[in-house]
């Protein structure tokens, strides 16, 4: 995210709390006003771990390994977990088949009538979401918290260290992953969970809920890496936020998966145009502003986060992705055979 944009959010949120950092703040925006945007960052940031600086190479390995190691972990748990559903719904259709599956549905009916009248209908709202939006709607409640948070004057030195992503900062690994949860204005939730919506019920149905969340999480902490790699080389650091690159990593696969489907532009939906065209002038966009250095996106995130989605198209569906079998196989072996009786 464009540095101004985080000194606007700063200023949005201070001007809700109505206590003594008001005035300061605005004091020094308009002294600041006409200094360079360096200065700007320094003096509107007084969090230490966030100030703009030199980039330790030790911080980007850092963050290297982190990548390495969570996208294992991360690939290794949804196979466990889709793993766990499949082995539910085994589990459920021997109980159904069993002799005396009469008396224990009679049994757990009148236990379910004890159940109140808000979960019930809770739950039958849950379950007529479809597959994606059973994905989308946990995310987006995330999504969602966080974004309040912001709201919380008190909470904003403990977001700007966990919930925002800096090379320069002294927490750089979880940021890389909870920065993509986080989100600075109204519009900028909006959008980007307009475009998980749209997308995420053709992903799911593609990929399946448990692979979903594993291209998804994982891909948001390979733009926050990506983005790590290029303040890195261009030495300068700054603050990033939002889930644009884990969504381009959903948006790309998509794309590339059936480009030959029709999109259109958010609030202009009269023009239409093919997805695989979509993904090649998006890329090709964040591509521009990486060599040209353009600030108002992190365009190195989000170029890492669509490379990313095209390498789960053309590789890691068919070759990364079986490998979480040998996972489930040791798992297996732990939980034992699906029990019979």
């Amino acid at each position: 995210m464009a540095l101004r944009q985080l000194i606007n959010l700063r200023e949005a949120l201070f001007s809700r709390s109505g206590n003594q950092y008001l005035q300061q703040f605005r004091a020094q925006t308009k002294s600041f006003r006409n200094r360079s945007r360096q200065t700007e960052t320094k003096q509107l940031l007084p969090f230490e771990s966030h100030d703009s600086g030199n980039i330790d190479p030790s911080k980007v390995w850092k963050a290297f390994v982190f990548t390495g190691a969570f996208s294992v972990t991360t690939f290794a748990t949804v196979s466990i977990l889709q793993y766990e559903r499949l082995r539910s719904r085994m589990e459920s259709h021997i109980l159904q088949t069993a002799p005396n599956f009469k008396w224990i549905k009679d049994k757990m009916s009148g236990k379910k009538e004890e159940v109140s009248e808000l979960k019930r209908e809770i739950t039958a709202l849950w379950n007529k979401l479809s597959s994606g939006e059973k994905v989308f709607v946990p995310l987006c409640a995330l999504n969602v918290i966080v974004f309040g948070l912001w709201r919380v004057p008190r909470l904003q030195p403990f977001m700007l260290k966990y919930f925002t992503s800096n090379p320069a900062a002294r927490a750089v690994c979880w940021p890389m992953l909870l920065s993509t949860f986080s989100h600075y204005s109204a519009f900028h939730i909006f959008a980007n969970m307009y475009v998980l919506h749209s997308f995420s019920n053709g992903a799911v149905a593609s990929l399946g809920a448990e692979q979903f969340l594993g291209v998804y999480l994982t891909g948001g902490v390979i733009s926050s890496l990506a983005s790590y790699m290029y303040k890195a080389a261009v030495m300068q650091p700054g603050l990033s936020l939002g889930a644009s690159g884990a969504i381009l990593t959903i948006l790309a696969y998509i794309c590339a998966k059936y480009p030959d489907t029709q999109l259109s532009i958010m609030f202009l939906p009269m023009f239409t145009f093919s997805a695989g065209s979509a993904i090649k002038v998006i890329m090709g966009l964040d591509l521009a502003g990486v060599i040209l250095g353009w600030k108002f996106f992190d365009h190195a995130a989000h170029l890492g986060g669509a490379a990313f989605g095209l390498f789960w198209c053309y590789f890691g569906t068919q070759y990364v992705w079986p490998k979480g079998q040998l996972v489930v196989q040791q798992w297996h072996k732990l939980r034992g055979p699906v029990s019979k009786n």
